[in-house]
């Protein structure tokens, strides 16, 4: 038996037969036999531009022998993050923005949470600490972000919620927020998290209307509107944010994932200018709050040549695209027997919605796609996940489609 302990594993099953990844090309991996897989989930959501961009190893790998990393506490810092930073806030809804560091995404939700309620304490309203959060949402595994999620599973088995004040309600439902908002008094509330398109909570997107009036409702109660997008962010939707592909403008955005690809950890939190403003001009005023990688040099590294590529190549009009190509795909799935409908998501994302009767199929029915050749996961709610990378050509998305049948027809 290993001692590698799988996140999200039933180990007792996982310990026997480890599935081993060996290597990466392209929107491709293979395993340690060789047999090649059509990685349809980019990993964990992440791999937008694909495998094997060796000129994101070789600008790590030089800073790497320069200088691997330096904390950036206090008034340390090197120029990699800098220069990230003021990248992503030039892309961001508002380009006076200032960025925080962490090492992946949910560091980002907690600094976020963290970071509000900080606020409210410095602009003498520290009574806001509720959190309105949406079922089906997905916001990380630490604290903050284990009882923000709607998805009860992983709520389940902590003796209830693990931090206090978080209100959860419908994930399409603008009502239900104004409700909560009077539940809890507009004057108590400090936020809302949304994810534009639910990810992980089975790709559930919603009409933009209703997240221009979950915005509103939000600030006119006082509180902050807060995009995670730790999944939509760099591309996966067709834009660099969700937040500015529907003209929205948030309080904070949370990001991760797709800001280096897989090619080192990271995250952080995007911080409007208005939110950042006390801490930058108020002698003694200190967000006391960071991680030990916040601003990892080598990792900002890989994502400014992340972002070099996006832009490049044109991914960004790319995931737009791969928006109607992988619903065209995947749309005659919908004929067989063990699949309910195909959920065309924003940009390149989409689910395979399977029978909930049987709660054992969608994994049953990942294992067998993996079988076929192509690469998924179960998602909330019974359905399999495809975020494929944005490099994708339409030929590999019809192989894609080709391959989740020939998986599916087994079952």
């Amino acid at each position: 038996m290993g001692s590698f302990w799988h996140p999200f594993a039933e180990m007792s099953k996982v310990r026997h037969a480890p599935f081993i990844i060996d290597r990466g090309e392209g929107i491709y991996v293979y395993d340690e036999d060789n047999n090649r897989y059509l990685d349809a989930a980019a990993s964990l959501w992440y791999m937008n531009i694909g495998y094997g961009r060796d000129e994101i190893v070789d600008a790590m790998d030089a800073q790497a022998r320069k200088l691997p990393a330096f904390h950036s506490f206090i008034d340390y810092g090197t120029r990699a993050p800098m220069e990230l930073a003021a990248n992503i806030a030039a892309v961001s809804p508002d380009p006076e923005s200032k960025v925080f560091f962490g090492s992946g995404g949910s560091d980002a939700i907690d600094t976020a949470a963290k970071l509000a309620r900080r606020y409210f304490n410095a602009i003498g309203q520290p009574e806001r600490t509720v959190f309105i959060s949406r079922e089906w949402g997905y916001h990380g595994m630490h604290t903050y972000g284990t009882t923000l999620g709607g998805m009860e599973p992983n709520l389940a088995g902590y003796g209830g919620d693990l931090v206090p004040d978080v209100i959860t309600v419908p994930y399409d439902d603008s009502e239900a927020v104004e409700k909560a908002i009077d539940h809890a008094g507009a004057d108590r509330v400090a936020g809302i998290f949304v994810e534009a398109v639910i990810g992980a909570g089975g790709i559930r997107p919603v009409e933009p209307s209703y997240l221009t009036d979950v915005q509103q409702l939000v600030h006119d109660a006082g509180g902050l509107y807060i995009s995670d997008e730790v999944i939509t962010g760099f591309g996966r939707v067709g834009g660099w944010f969700a937040a500015s592909k529907y003209g929205l403008q948030p309080d904070l955005i949370t990001f991760a994932k797709g800001v280096t690809c897989g090619y080192a950890p990271l995250g952080g939190v995007v911080a409007a200018s208005h939110i950042a403003e006390p801490f930058f001009n108020t002698p003694g005023l200190i967000f006391r709050h960071g991680y030990t990688y916040s601003g990892h040099t080598t990792a900002c590294v890989a994502g400014l040549v992340v972002m070099d590529i996006i832009e490049r190549e044109g991914l960004l009009a790319r995931a737009a695209k791969l928006e109607g190509e992988i619903y065209d795909a995947l749309a005659p799935l919908e004929e067989l027997d063990v699949v309910t409908n195909v959920r065309r998501g924003v940009g390149a994302l989409a689910a395979i919605q399977l029978d909930t009767a049987d709660d054992t199929l969608a994994p049953r029915a990942a294992t067998a796609c993996r079988e076929a050749g192509v690469l998924t996961r179960a998602v909330g709610g019974g359905g399999l996940q495809v975020s494929p990378p944005l490099t994708m050509t339409p030929d590999q998305v019809e192989e894609m489609g080709s391959l989740f049948r020939a998986g599916l027809e087994t079952l």
